[in-house]
């Protein structure tokens, strides 16, 4: 799932040797939390306008981990 993530906000960012995604041990309801973290002038270009783009990423992460049957959540640090 982290490769996916990377994968997903590489093609979004200038500077893709900054992108670090950092997971959390499963809660006890079983979900995952992945944080990401970017540059702080490529953050803009990850969240977009009014966030449209980081619901984007987060919609994309949730089917995928849906059809691998885990529960994940992406925050965006």
């Amino acid at each position: 799932m982290e490769e996916t993530l990377i994968a997903i906000v590489s093609g979004l960012v200038e500077d893709t040797d900054s992108i670090k995604v950092e997971k959390e041990e499963p809660n006890e309801n079983g979900l995952v939390v992945y944080h990401l973290h970017v540059a702080p002038e490529d953050m803009g270009r990850v969240i977009g306008k009014q966030g449209r783009i980081a619901r984007a990423i987060r919609n994309i992460m949730r089917a995928a981990a849906g059809r691998k049957n885990e529960r994940i959540m992406v925050e965006i640090d």
